[in-house]
């Protein structure tokens, strides 16, 4: 394997992951920017962002010989979707087997609060956590949430889907083989984006759907974007070598109308999926008050100034007023060490309010 500009590129996104490791000092500069993309970006997210995308530019280029990169990317893209869909029906069984309802965000006090819903999932995060605190515990730093506090909880099929994980990063390191160097990027990025998406957020979280989208879109359009990009720089190189990848439906014996609704196929997909993803948000919300449910509270609990009022055993409510994420945080302080768990009904309206 020579090392050329696309590995170069791939170490200084790892040293970038070691010096978030390591300092908070380039937290101002990079947090705004993966904010955007990582769904409420943390330390933890950070590394392993900049990980993952440095580690997939310099497997990209380990491969010699040709292979069909396009059936891996599709490949890839199904098995992503798979373990996004596993993702969501573990969050089911796990609410089953515990008797809460589904439109709900659960906490657990064990440890540090870990939190999980259908809407943003943490069950495979607590797997890779609990491990990860067995490897390096005393060098894991306390603003970085492992999720370990959900593992005592979760449903033991959690195990065997987690095992896609690796298949999926084997799959994408086979898809990004020797491609022109925009999709490299462009698949290095989405693929970072679907791995943190499995662990932490889930199928309706911000980082699988930019990842499993972006995917789709460079399989469908990546002809395309490099075309445009390559035109735009006047690139040659790229441009030369995108001919080699030009996408089926591309044939003449394809009518206008079925030429036109494949290539804009990814795009109907995103409006649909981000449709459903908000559907389901609005859907679920109980707008008129939260609903908390506490387990096994103990009886001197001071809630300070959250407006919170027992209605039955272990059942509270809260004025829709509060902010659903403030509610979830705030409650965190009064119930540490009081309680086992607590889950609070979502509330998808206040966040436009």
């Amino acid at each position: 394997m020579k090392i050329n500009k696309t590995i170069l590129l791939g170490f200084i996104f790892i040293l970038l992951a070691g010096a978030i490791f390591v300092s908070d000092i380039l937290n101002p500069i990079i947090r705004p920017i993966t904010y955007l993309f990582l769904m409420g970006s943390s330390k933890g997210k950070d590394i392993m962002f900049f990980g993952l995308v440095g580690l997939f530019l310099i497997l990209s280029q380990v491969i010699s010989k040709e292979i069909d990169v396009t059936k891996y990317l599709k490949t890839s893209i199904i098995l992503g979707a798979v373990l996004l869909v596993l993702g969501i029906i573990l969050e089911i069984v796990f609410r089953l087997q515990m008797g809460i309802k589904l439109n709900t965000v659960f906490c657990a006090m064990s440890n540090t609060m870990s939190s999980t819903s259908i809407l943003h999932t943490h069950l495979l995060k607590s797997i890779l956590g609990a491990a990860l605190t067995q490897i390096m515990g005393p060098f894991i730093q306390s603003d970085i949430n492992t999720g370990v506090g959900l593992y005592s909880y979760i449903p033991s099929a959690s195990f065997l889907v987690i095992i896609l994980i690796p298949v999926l990063f084997v799959t994408l390191i086979l898809a990004i083989q020797k491609r022109p160097w925009f999709t490299t990027l462009l698949i290095a990025f989405f693929s970072s984006c679907l791995i943190i998406g499995a662990i932490d957020g889930g199928m309706w979280g911000t980082p699988a759907l930019v990842g499993i989208l972006g995917l789709y879109l460079v399989y469908r359009n990546g002809y395309y974007l490099n075309y445009v990009i390559g035109t735009i720089f006047k690139d040659e190189t790229l441009l030369k070598e995108n001919e080699s990848i030009q996408p089926s439906y591309r044939n003449v014996g394809f009518s206008e109308t079925r030429y036109l609704f494949n290539r804009f196929l990814p795009y109907i997909i995103v409006i649909v999926i981000v449709a459903l993803r908000f559907t389901i948000a609005l859907a679920g919300a109980e707008p008129d008050y939260y609903t908390v449910e506490i387990a096994n509270i103990t009886d001197d609990v001071d809630f300070g100034d959250i407006p919170i009022e027992k209605i039955a055993n272990e059942t509270y409510r809260v004025d829709s007023s509060y902010n659903e994420m403030e509610l979830i945080n705030d409650l965190k302080v009064p119930l540490n060490n009081s309680c086992d768990y607590y889950t609070v009904s979502w509330n998808a309206y206040s966040y436009i309010e």
